[in-house]
């Protein structure tokens, strides 16, 4: 069964960092392109990062030097190390698969969902 599931999430301090995970199973991860997205409440669901099968990266520009996004394919995994966090980045952060990085990420391209993770930055 195909499925994405996001874990990671939490409350945490301004400045403070965060890593989420994003466990896929039921397909080849290495064969896709991985996108991470956000949503806080009242507003549009955002691209925030997004990794293709060449491993090459893109970020949003309001994450852009503040997180990283990484794969390991042997495991399944995809990874958002997320740094210098402040009271904008509070949202439902979101996994999904699509079959290529668009620029700037757009939610159409991707297929399947994880159901989220709460991230909260607050002091």
């Amino acid at each position: 069964q195909l499925q994405l599931v996001e874990s990671g999430g939490g409350l945490v301090q301004p400045g403070g960092s965060l890593r989420l995970s994003c466990k896929a199973s039921g397909f080849t991860l290495h064969a896709y392109a991985i996108g991470w997205f956000r949503q806080a409440p009242g507003k549009e669901r955002e691209g925030v990062s997004c990794m293709d099968t060449g491993r090459n990266t893109y970020y949003a520009d309001s994450v852009k030097g503040r997180f990283t996004i990484s794969k390991d394919n042997a495991e399944g995994m995809v990874y958002l190390q997320m740094n210098s966090l402040n009271p904008e980045d509070t949202a439902v952060y979101y996994c999904a698969r699509s079959w290529y990085c668009t620029i700037p990420l757009s939610k159409s391209e991707y297929d399947y969902w994880g159901r989220g993770t709460q991230v909260t930055v607050s002091s």
